[in-house]
Formats: structure tokens, C-alpha cells, sequence
């Protein structure tokens, strides 16, 4: 997922920020696999996910931490892999804007969406850490077209 420059790139101030390295924690906890109670101690209890309007979900949605946990094991059986490549981070404060790349590959026919099929989108998330856990997390997730 990463080019050869971005995974030799020397890790800058803002990828070494608490905020950073709890959403990096994030993100590898759903690429080995985690998903439900697993992910809970990464989220503050009155945390909150946006994502705004996409493919996906046309209308945006917001979710409390028990709507992700649920969301996290339903996405969990849907996807045979996912992957988080980060492109660029900024830090300020307790505040952090990624943009990434995710790629998963669908483990089953469901819906639209075939087994062995990869799905890519480009991503801008803005995620507020405080006590090493994350309160808010905002998503614009841009997706390829499904049929590829």
C-alpha cells in the first residue's frame, strides 16, 4: 500500500504526537482484525464518529461508541483484509488531520459487492485525543468506483 519513499520516510513531529499514535492504534487494530469490545479502550465512553456524505452513505451518519462497536464487528465479517496507508499527518494540540488511503478486499458476496473484490477510498480524518483515547473522529471517505 505505502511506496518505497513513504516507508523510508524518517517519521516527522506530527506522526510522533500522542494524537496520532492513538489513531495509528486505531487503524492497526482493524487491520489485524479487531473489532467490537476489542476497540472500546481506544475510544473515550462519550466519543463520537461523523462521517460525512459518501457513496456508502449518502446522507452522512453520526455514531456513539456503541454504534462503532457494533459497526466494527458487522464490517469485520465483510471484509476479508483492510489496510490504512497514511499519506500525511498534522498535529495541533490534542487534534489530528490525517489523509490515508484504506483498501479492504470483501470476504463474501454481499450486496453489490463480490468475494475477492478490493475497494479503495482516500480519506481525510480529523480525530481529538485527549487521555489517549479518542472523543470525536471525523471522516470524508472518497471511494474508487465498486466496480473495478
Amino acid at each position: 500500500m505505502r511506496t518505497q519513499n513513504e516507508a523510508d520516510a524518517p517519521p516527522t513531529t506530527a506522526s510522533e504526537s500522542e494524537p496520532f499514535t492513538v489513531l495509528r492504534r486505531l487503524h492497526e487494530a482493524l487491520e489485524s482484525g479487531g473489532h467490537g469490545e476489542q476497540l472500546r479502550e481506544l475510544f473515550a465512553p462519550e466519543a463520537e464518529l461523523v462521517e460525512r456524505p459518501n457513496v456508502l452513505k449518502p446522507d452522512g451518519a453520526t455514531a456513539t461508541v456503541g454504534d462503532m462497536i457494533a459497526a466494527s464487528t458487522a464490517g469485520a465479517s465483510l471484509l476479508a483484509v483492510q489496510r490504512y496507508a497514511v499519506h500525511a499527518c498534522v498535529t495541533a494540540g490534542d487534534e489530528v488531520a490525517v489523509r490515508l488511503t484504506w483498501e479492504g478486499e470483501v470476504a463474501a458476496d454481499a450486496g453489490p459487492f463480490r468475494r475477492g473484490q478490493m475497494l479503495t477510498a482516500h480519506i481525510a480524518q480529523f480525530a481529538t485525543v485527549q487521555d489517549g483515547r479518542i472523543v470525536r473522529l471525523e471522516t470524508f471517505d472518497c471511494y474508487e468506483p465498486f466496480d473495478r
